[in-house]
């Protein structure tokens, strides 16, 4: 195994973004070489107070970031000829259009969820595919809340457990930052199409899940809310079935008896013990509420969306150089690096 550093860039340094590029930098095996972006507000003046080399995403860009005092290195170009990778973390379609660029400048390339799998032919989630990353030209880390039922549903099914699952999920209506802009107010929005998305996007990653996903949209931005009826393959106990999510790559248990007993206390919770912008990596189940009735499983758990795919996207860094050949150990050194736990409380 190499020691070298892999050179990262990070273009797009919004809600995800900022958050890759803090945990690209606290990776021993890494450098951040700059971070790229258009706008020219208080958010990209952060990436300046962090020391973080600015560069503009467009020509454009570059004239309303230097009007505004900022110091730029250069463009996107002139950041693509320095590194080996980019994570790009451009919104919706606009990180599409970047390919043609990564491609020119003969860089690796991760986008996020909210891209679709046919960008990449690859879609990402560290603990279920990471060989099938090794040295790839591009991959897609998947969104949110596929990141969650991959790792949950994932761990099931690595023990034999899985036959069927079925979930809701109750999603926020918008990011925290953007709730002055536009959003769900005083209602519940069931989405039209059944399954929802997130159901078929986890079969881009293991492709036999027997999974269907129904979602709502709901007046709240403090993350989502995951309820799943799971059918196993044979009758199981409930400490079984705990053990199996313990000891799967970064789910943590919340307890109701602790009195973390909705999403706006996980959240305080967060912030209480010291996380970065009060940021939870880690899919939060509440064991304690955790049923098992013969062959049937009944959970809940909630998905911090702002922060759930930033370490499978350090992963996907090393899966594409091949810094790490080995999944689980690069998932250990991220997540020591980061300080993901199992519990969040003892």
């Amino acid at each position: 195994m190499t020691t070298r550093k892999v050179r990262v860039a990070l273009n797009g340094y919004g809600v995800i973004g900022k958050r890759i590029a803090d945990a690209v930098a606290l990776q021993e095996d890494m450098e951040l070489v700059g971070v790229a972006d258009v706008v020219s507000d208080w958010r990209i003046k952060v990436a300046q107070e962090k020391g973080y080399p600015l560069f503009a995403s467009t020509p454009e860009a570059a004239a309303s970031m230097r009007e505004a005092g900022l110091t730029i290195a250069g463009q996107l170009d002139d950041l693509l000829s320095q590194v080996d990778v980019v994570a790009d973390a451009a919104p919706k379609k606009i990180a599409a259009a970047n390919l043609a660029k990564y491609r020119t400048a003969g860089v690796k390339a991760i986008f996020q969820g909210g891209e679709k799998h046919s960008l990449t032919g690859h879609s990402f989630v560290a603990q279920a595919n990471y060989a099938t990353a090794l040295g790839r030209d591009l991959t897609r880390v998947v969104s949110c809340n596929t990141t969650s039922i991959v790792r949950t549903l994932g761990a099931l099914q690595r023990a034999g457990l899985l036959k069927k699952a079925r979930g809701v999920l109750v999603r926020r209506a918008t990011d925290p930052w953007e709730s002055d802009h536009s959003g769900v107010m005083n209602t519940v929005v069931p989405e039209k199409d059944i399954p929802s998305h997130q159901g078929p996007d986890a079969q881009t990653v293991i492709p036999e899940l027997d999974v269907v996903t129904m979602a709502v949209k709901a007046a709240h931005t403090t993350s989502h809310l995951h309820a799943w009826s799971v059918e196993l393959t044979r009758p199981a106990d409930r400490d079984e079935v705990l053990e199996i999510f313990r000891s799967a790559p970064r789910i943590a248990f919340l307890q109701m008896s602790d009195g973390l007993v909705a999403l706006n206390s996980t959240l305080e919770l967060m912030t209480d013990l010291g996380r970065p912008r009060g940021d939870m990596w880690e899919v939060g189940l509440w064991a304690d509420a955790l049923t098992v009735r013969g062959n049937e499983l009944f959970y809940n758990y909630q998905v911090y969306n702002q922060a759930i795919v930033v370490p499978e996207t350090i992963d996907a860094i090393r899966a594409l150089t091949e810094l790490e050949t080995d999944g689980f150990r690069s998932i250990a050194k991220t997540d020591r690096a980061l300080g993901i736990v199992r519990d969040f409380v003892s």
